[in-house]
Protein backbone atom coordinates (compact mmCIF):
# COMPACT_ATOMS: atom_id res chain seq x y z
CA UNK A 1 0.00 0.00 0.00
CA UNK A 2 1.66 3.15 -0.85
CA UNK A 3 2.75 5.51 2.29
CA UNK A 4 0.03 8.61 3.01
CA UNK A 5 2.45 11.59 3.29
CA UNK A 6 1.66 14.69 4.93
CA UNK A 7 3.33 18.43 5.73
CA UNK A 8 4.36 16.80 8.80
CA UNK A 9 5.80 13.39 7.38
CA UNK A 10 7.24 14.78 4.78
CA UNK A 11 10.79 16.06 5.21
CA UNK A 12 11.91 12.68 7.17
CA UNK A 13 10.11 10.42 4.71
CA UNK A 14 10.94 12.25 1.38
CA UNK A 15 13.80 14.45 1.85
CA UNK A 16 15.78 12.41 4.10
CA UNK A 17 15.41 9.01 2.32
CA UNK A 18 18.08 6.96 1.37
CA UNK A 19 16.17 5.64 -1.19
CA UNK A 20 14.07 7.33 -4.55
CA UNK A 21 10.77 9.02 -2.84
CA UNK A 22 7.83 9.09 -5.97
CA UNK A 23 5.05 11.38 -4.20
CA UNK A 24 2.10 11.20 -5.84
CA UNK A 25 -0.16 14.65 -5.10
CA UNK A 26 -3.70 14.09 -5.30
CA UNK A 27 -7.04 14.94 -4.42
CA UNK A 28 -10.45 12.92 -3.25
CA UNK A 29 -12.83 14.90 -5.80
CA UNK A 30 -9.73 14.95 -8.86
CA UNK A 31 -11.16 12.26 -11.34
CA UNK A 32 -7.62 11.65 -13.11
CA UNK A 33 -6.23 11.31 -9.54
CA UNK A 34 -8.56 8.45 -9.00
CA UNK A 35 -7.20 6.82 -12.32
CA UNK A 36 -3.16 7.28 -10.93
CA UNK A 37 -4.29 6.16 -7.50
CA UNK A 38 -4.30 2.59 -8.70
CA UNK A 39 -1.21 2.62 -11.01
CA UNK A 40 0.80 4.31 -7.72
CA UNK A 41 -0.07 1.16 -5.67
CA UNK A 42 0.86 -1.34 -7.48
CA UNK A 43 3.84 0.72 -7.81
CA UNK A 44 4.70 0.73 -4.10
CA UNK A 45 4.23 -3.05 -4.36
CA UNK A 46 6.62 -3.60 -7.34
CA UNK A 47 9.33 -1.26 -5.63
CA UNK A 48 8.70 -2.28 -1.97
CA UNK A 49 12.77 -2.63 -0.47
CA UNK A 50 13.89 -0.23 -3.72
CA UNK A 51 12.08 2.49 -3.77
CA UNK A 52 9.75 4.53 -1.76
CA UNK A 53 6.02 5.16 -3.25
CA UNK A 54 3.72 7.27 -1.18
CA UNK A 55 0.32 9.72 -1.84
CA UNK A 56 -0.08 13.13 -0.48
CA UNK A 57 -3.52 14.92 -0.43
CA UNK A 58 -2.55 18.57 -1.67
CA UNK A 59 -6.27 19.51 0.23
CA UNK A 60 -4.60 18.45 3.46
CA UNK A 61 -1.24 19.20 2.84
CA UNK A 62 -0.39 22.06 1.43
CA UNK A 63 2.79 23.89 2.49
CA UNK A 64 5.04 20.97 0.09
CA UNK A 65 2.20 21.42 -3.28
CA UNK A 66 2.98 24.57 -2.85
CA UNK A 67 6.89 24.41 -2.11
CA UNK A 68 7.09 22.60 -5.21
CA UNK A 69 4.73 24.60 -7.26
CA UNK A 70 2.05 21.94 -7.88
CA UNK A 71 -0.57 23.62 -9.83
CA UNK A 72 -2.31 20.22 -11.50
CA UNK A 73 -3.27 17.77 -10.09
CA UNK A 74 -2.38 14.74 -10.42
CA UNK A 75 1.07 15.47 -10.12
CA UNK A 76 4.22 13.05 -9.49
CA UNK A 77 7.16 14.11 -8.23
CA UNK A 78 10.40 11.84 -8.08
CA UNK A 79 12.94 12.73 -5.32
CA UNK A 80 16.74 11.23 -4.93
CA UNK A 81 18.83 12.96 -2.14
CA UNK A 82 16.32 15.38 -1.43
CA UNK A 83 16.07 17.05 -4.68
CA UNK A 84 13.11 16.65 -7.75
CA UNK A 85 14.80 14.43 -9.98
CA UNK A 86 11.66 13.50 -12.53
CA UNK A 87 8.12 14.98 -12.77
CA UNK A 88 4.92 13.81 -14.34
CA UNK A 89 1.68 15.93 -14.20
CA UNK A 90 -1.51 14.31 -15.48
CA UNK A 91 -2.22 10.86 -16.24
CA UNK A 92 0.44 8.16 -17.84
CA UNK A 93 0.44 4.91 -18.29
CA UNK A 94 2.23 2.41 -15.46
CA UNK A 95 5.35 2.40 -17.65
CA UNK A 96 6.07 5.95 -17.45
CA UNK A 97 5.89 6.18 -14.11
CA UNK A 98 8.06 2.87 -13.26
CA UNK A 99 10.97 4.16 -15.70
CA UNK A 100 10.52 7.17 -13.45
CA UNK A 101 11.65 5.54 -10.40
CA UNK A 102 13.49 2.83 -11.63
CA UNK A 103 16.25 4.94 -13.31
CA UNK A 104 16.98 6.42 -9.92
CA UNK A 105 17.93 2.75 -8.24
Amino acid sequence: MALEITDESFEDVVLKSDKPVMVDFWAAWCGPCRMVGPIIEELSADFEGRAVVGKLDVDANQEFAAKYGVRNIPTVLVFKNGEVVGKQVGVAPKSTYAQAIEQHI
